[in-house]
């Protein structure tokens, strides 16, 4: 059960996050109250279920904003999310994280662990964010002086999945007017979709900015994990395990990590917890 537990997490939380049934079913998009707020993982805010907003979409709509360009709520949010669990957010609350997860266990021949040139690549997620997320939104603007969220329509393949695709298919007005934009939007998601079945979480180690973003807090957030280095024997059995390919006994809090669990559960001393301190390196000793 312990094993299964985070994905039971994923799936609850996408379906309250995406529970507007009328969206579905008529093929509109859900505009009350509610969509203010944002919800910590990527949450398109077109999707007919969705009832909250993603950051990533909120982050682009003010960056290209001519009265705005900044967010205290945002600030706020990224700061209270990230400090709290780090990249938590990506192994427990994202919807898309749980669909490369489902899809991943589809059986293949080989699956890739990594390849050459795996670990720079992981940087490409940083270069998103800064180009597609912030700067272009803030100076490449119409007329009007207003940006686009270039992301979300050149990128995303989540949007794709959960709005575009379930709106195209519920709206035949939408369908007459698809052109190359959704086509294009349409090839990310399947290349997605071919390599989360042989490699683990592509889009979240190379693509995505919320991942970026939280990424950079996992070293100082209160959930962290600890290795016990006196229990430690550095068998390698948790970097084994792990999908992410980090080597946990080495950099228990890497920004890379999703706080899965599988290395904890892998660990054949019990070497390695969860644990929740303000301090860098917490002092509490794993206990069975």
């Amino acid at each position: 059960m312990a094993k299964n537990l985070r994905h039971w997490v994923q799936a609850g939380w996408a379906l309250i996050t995406n529970s507007y049934v009328t969206g579905f079913l008529h093929g509109k998009i859900y505009r009350g109250p509610i969509k203010n707020i944002c919800v910590p993982g990527l949450n398109c805010y077109s999707c007919p279920g969705a009832l909250g907003s993603c950051p990533l979409g909120a982050l682009q709509a003010v960056a290209g904003s001519w009265k705005y360009n900044v967010s205290l709520y945002l600030i706020g949010f990224f700061m209270i999310v990230g400090a709290l669990g780090g990249r938590f957010v990506c192994g427990w609350l994202c919807p898309f994280g749980l669909f490369q997860d489902l899809l991943h266990k589809i059986p293949f021949p080989k699956k890739l662990r990594g390849f050459r040139g795996d670990r720079t690549l992981r940087y490409l997620k940083y270069l998103i964010l800064l180009i597609f997320v912030i700067l272009l939104p803030m100076f490449a603007v119409d007329i009007a002086g207003q940006g686009a969220p270039y992301f979300c329509k050149y990128i995303c393949p989540a949007g794709t999945l959960m709005g575009g695709w379930p709106l195209t298919a519920l709206d035949s007005a939408l369908r007459g007017a698809i052109g190359f934009l959704f086509a294009w939007k349409s090839v990310i998601l399947v290349v997605t979709i071919l390599l989360s079945v042989v490699i683990y979480r592509p889009f979240c180690k190379y693509i995505c900015p919320l991942g970026a973003i939280y990424a950079c807090f996992n070293k100082v957030s209160f959930y962290k994990l600890r290795v016990d280095e006196h229990a430690c024997t550095k068998c390698g059995a948790c970097a084994r395990k792990c999908k992410m390919g980090i080597e946990p006994y080495k950099t228990p809090n890497s920004p890379e990590c999703i706080r899965c669990g599988d290395c904890t559960r892998a660990c054949p001393h019990n070497a390695i917890c969860p644990n929740i301190s303000i301090k860098k390196e917490p002092k509490a000793v794993c206990k069975k």
